[in-house]
C-alpha cells in the first residue's frame, strides 16, 4: 500500500510543483508590471477576485472539452487556481513599500530598475511569498481532484479507498496530502520570516 502511496505522492508533487513555479513565473511579473498602471491594476484584481470564487472542480471541468483528460488540463487548472493569490499579494507588497524607502534610493542615484531590484524586491517579498504559501495548499489540496480528469496523483488513492470502503488507505492517502500542505505552509512562512529578518 505505501509503494503506491508513495509512488502517487510523486507524481503528486511534480505536478502541484510544475502548477505553482508556473502561477509564480506568469503572477507575479504581471502583477509587478500592473502594481503601478491603475486601469491595469483594477483590471487584474478584478479578475483575481473572480478567479478565487471558482471551484476547483468547475475549473477542470470546463477544461475538459479544450484541453481533454491528462495531465495537461490539471496542471492548467491548477495554474489557474494559484494565480489568484499570488497576483493579489504581489501587488499588495509591491504597494507597500514605503515611499520613503523608495525616494531615499532614488536619491542615491538608483535608476528606476535598480530601485526596483535592490530595494522593492527584498522589502516586498515576505508578503509576495505569503501569497505563493496560500496558493501551494490550495493547489495541492486541489490536485486530488486531478484525479477525474486522469492525471492520478494522491487522488487516485483516495477515490479507490472510498470505492472499495478501504479506511486505512484513505486514512494513509488524506494524511499524505495533508502532510504535504503542512510542509509547504512551514516551508513559505520560514523563507518569508527568514528573508524578513535579513532585511530588516
Amino acid at each position: 500500500m505505501w509503494a503506491g502511496i508513495l509512488e502517487d505522492a510523486g507524481r503528486h508533487t511534480l505536478l502541484c510543483a510544475q502548477a505553482l513555479a508556473l502561477a509564480t513565473a506568469i503572477g507575479a511579473p504581471l502583477a509587478a508590471f500592473a502594481a503601478a498602471r491603475t486601469h491595469l491594476r483594477a483590471l487584474l484584481l478584478a479578475l483575481a477576485a473572480v478567479g478565487r470564487t471558482l471551484p476547483s472542480i468547475a475549473v477542470l471541468t470546463l477544461l475538459i472539452p479544450l484541453l481533454g483528460v491528462g495531465t495537461a488540463p490539471a496542471l492548467v487548472a491548477l495554474v489557474l487556481l494559484a494565480l489568484p493569490p499570488i497576483v493579489i499579494n504581489v501587488d499588495l507588497a509591491i504597494r507597500g513599500v514605503a515611499p520613503a524607502a523608495r525616494d531615499a534610493a532614488l536619491g542615491l542615484g538608483m535608476s528606476g530598475g535598480q530601485c526596483f531590484r535592490r530595494v522593492v524586491v527584498p522589502l516586498a517579498l515576505p508578503v509576495a511569498l505569503a501569497g505563493v504559501r496560500t496558493a501551494s495548499v490550495e493547489v495541492i489540496a486541489s490536485a486530488t481532484l486531478a484525479t477525474f480528469i486522469g492525471a492520478g496523483g494522491l487522488g487516485d488513492d483516495i477515490v479507490r479507498a472510498l470505492q472499495t470502503d478501504n479506511l486505512a488507505l484513505l486514512l494513509a492517502a488524506s494524511a499524505t496530502v495533508a502532510a504535504m500542505a503542512f510542509a509547504a505552509e512551514l516551508l513559505f512562512a520560514r523563507t518569508a520570516r527568514a528573508i524578513e529578518v535579513h532585511t530588516s
